[in-house]
């Protein structure tokens, strides 16, 4: 049987990259089906800190797993929410 070599392109090693972090999969499991605020989400994970829960969900956005939705009022509303 032949080995195959891990590069930075396997998805396996990808996916591992994304899903290392401490808090990722907590917080997925926190917005999961539903839309949850930010403030919502702080309080459903107390032992994160502010900057790291802001760093994490820009994270994720950006890998394209959760979809940010901000409101023009004030005070600011967000939502979270899984995409597809």
């Amino acid at each position: 049987m032949e080995r195959k070599i891990s590069d930075n392109e396997c998805p396996v090693r990808k996916s591992m990259q994304i899903f290392a972090g401490k808090w990722t999969l907590l917080i997925i499991f926190q917005i999961n089906r539903r839309i949850i605020r930010y403030g919502e989400l702080k309080r459903a994970i107390p032992d994160i800190s502010e900057k790291m829960l802001i760093d994490e969900l820009k994270f994720l956005c950006g890998k394209g797993l959760i979809k940010k939705k901000q409101y023009p009022e004030v005070p600011p509303r967000v939502e979270y929410s899984l995409t597809p």
